[in-house]
């Protein structure tokens, strides 16, 4: 399977969160890789990663100052998601990736929503991908079904 989306972890820590869109991908039949490189700790690791995978889409989890989706998007133009995680500081890398300059966007999910952010990609690959706009569409589908039931038992 071609590896569609980059799973960046800032540290090994934030794997928890990795797995979460890595879940949602599997779920989708999305190729992806899960690799760990630091923006300050492994520079060269991670520009040489950016530049050679055939990723269409990064998701980056980092916490702290969570400096790696920035990182990420100033050495490509492909779209790159930002997944802050908690911690003692969680202010910190929820602002870290929610405040990027002009010119130089990271789209922003929650706090640990790893989940989102494998949605977020799968959207952005069905753009070109009829299949998997179908299979997005069915999800949306189930999501409201489980709503609508939960709505029902309550009332049980």
């Amino acid at each position: 399977m071609p590896v569609d989306v980059l799973i960046v972890l800032g540290s090994k820590s934030d794997s928890d969160v990795g797995k979460k869109a890595a879940s949602v991908l599997d779920e989708f039949g999305i190729g992806y890789e899960m690799v760990v490189a630091s923006a300050h700790r492994t520079p060269d690791l991670l520009r040489d990663l950016i530049r050679n995978t055939t990723a269409k889409v990064f998701i980056a989890i980092a916490g702290l100052s969570a400096a790696l989706p920035g990182t990420i998007a100033a050495h490509t133009t492909k779209p790159v998601i930002g997944v802050p995680v908690s911690g003692k500081l969680n202010l910190d890398a929820v602002l870290s990736v929610s405040q990027m300059p002009p010119g130089v966007p990271v789209a922003a999910v929650g706090l640990d929503r790893g989940e989102n952010a494998g949605i977020l990609a799968a959207e952005i690959l069905a753009l070109a991908n009829e299949r998997l706009a179908d299979k997005l569409k069915d999800h949306r589908e189930a999501l409201k079904k489980w709503v609508v039931e939960d709505s029902r038992t309550l009332s049980e």
